[in-house]
């Protein structure tokens, strides 16, 4: 159970972090942190996480990253549910204290998305359908592959959780204006349940759109990047 307990706490932190960031901090008046600063708050979470309980888990944190590794041979399949059940139930519960908390501040409402993640009018861009499937399929992708590289029994183990936070904080600085950033289902699904109303029916293109993603990133660097024994 550690491990699943791990993975609660990860995604826990990593929502409260940065969708925290987004909702209290982005815009606070004169000294708003802005997209940049969000960006930040997501890479950090996951770079401290990784090192705070990435021994127990894996450190996924994200039902998208669960299937990549699956796709690249890295995680049991047995292991995806049990997984991405304990992320949903971080992420939603990190959404919920961040709804208590922001609920004692005059002028809150949910109309302004609690930082979910959306297309079309949704969008910080406004950005269509078809933008943010590409860049959510493409960045998981991405994403993938350097989590799969950084953790390669070839690479330098110890710099793992730095390279994948950073990458994280590039993806959230690429993507923020095109989808608010996803790039993992349980992040968007915690804060749709909040904001109802059109972001739980656009909710579908979050879960999707990663997961292909992810999937693509695995047997990317499965087949393409990843040294067999006879080339060690």
């Amino acid at each position: 159970m550690k491990k699943y307990f791990a993975e609660f706490f990860g995604t826990f932190w990593l929502v409260f972090g940065g969708c925290g960031s987004a909702v209290f901090s982005a815009a606070f008046p004169e000294l708003g942190i802005g997209f940049v600063g969000v960006a930040l708050a997501f890479g950090l979470t996951v770079l401290t996480m990784a090192y705070a309980v990435g021994h127990i888990s894996g450190g996924h944190f994200n039902p998208a990253v669960s299937f990549g590794l699956w796709a690249g041979g890295r995680f049991s399949g047995r292991e995806l549910i049990p997984y991405i059940v304990s992320q949903l139930l971080g992420a939603v519960a990190a959404a919920l204290v961040l709804y208590i908390i922001v609920c004692g501040s005059d002028g809150f409402s949910l109309s302004n998305g609690f930082a979910s993640n959306g297309y079309g009018d949704l969008s910080p861009g406004k950005y269509p359908l078809c933008s943010v499937i590409t860049a959510e399929i493409t960045l998981t992708a991405f994403f993938l592959i350097v989590i799969m590289g950084s953790t390669d029994k070839l690479a330098n183990g110890k710099f793992a959780g730095i390279a994948i936070g950073l990458a994280l904080t590039l993806i959230h600085l690429i993507s923020i204006p095109v989808s608010n950033t996803s790039v993992n289902p349980a992040r968007s699904t915690s804060q749709a349940l909040f904001a109802g109303g059109e972001y739980l029916v656009q909710l579908p293109v979050f879960w999707i759109a990663p997961i292909v993603g992810g999937i693509m990133g695995g047997l990317i660097y499965k087949f393409l990047l990843q040294k067999d024994e006879a080339e060690i």
